[in-house]
């Protein structure tokens, strides 16, 4: 498993002793999941930080047949960092497998039924992208400021889409890295 697995450092040294300990946790994910192919794990000390506790930066990327998983946490220490991505890397999982392998009642086990499904792929042999759930939702006519307001009130940290009143168009509000709010403003061209 360890030839599958790559741990790259930025902005910091790497020890032996930290990449033996990446290295031996992140080989325990293929107990989770069998079908694993590669795990990315990439270990950043981000110097310009706005917060001390976010300059440690452990992202993980589980690569398999027809999926990728990525996490990414931040603490003020590396091993912290890590080991909640591991963590949050574990629930994906869980929640992958969940969603590909439950209500499959014919007795298979879920590698047969992953080499058996066909995966759609263009004729490169790339794999074309899926999409795996479709939402609908109603959308509340609003200017910016309410929409930064209902985006705090629902706890949506990444993302939030609303129908601005004053332009009468969709808009996207989202959170930058640096705690303030960016907007997309898509046009039709």
């Amino acid at each position: 498993m360890s030839d599958k697995i790559d741990v790259q450092a930025r902005n910091m040294r790497l020890t032996d002793n930290t990449r033996e300990y990446v290295e031996k946790k992140a080989a325990k994910l293929e107990r989770y999941l069998q079908e694993i192919d590669e795990i990315r794990v990439e270990l950043t000390h981000e110097k310009t930080a706005r917060q001390a506790g976010d300059r440690q930066v452990a992202q993980m990327t589980v690569r398999g047949k027809g999926f990728q998983l990525r996490t990414e946490e931040r603490s003020d220490e590396l091993h912290t960092a890590f080991d909640s991505a591991l963590d949050k890397m574990q629930r994906q999982i869980e929640r992958y497998k969940g969603k590909h392998y439950r209500g499959r009642g014919d007795g298979r086990s879920a590698a047969e039924v992953t080499e058996e499904e066909a995966w759609p792929v263009d004729e490169t042999g790339e794999l074309l992208p899926l999409i795996a759930k479709r939402k609908k939702f109603v959308i509340m006519p609003m200017n910016e400021d309410e929409a930064v307001e209902q985006m705090r009130l629902l706890g949506h940290n990444n993302f939030f889409i609303f129908f601005n009143a004053e332009k009468n168009a969709i808009q996207v509000l989202y959170r930058r890295r640096n705690g303030s709010y960016g907007l997309i403003e898509p046009v039709v061209g």
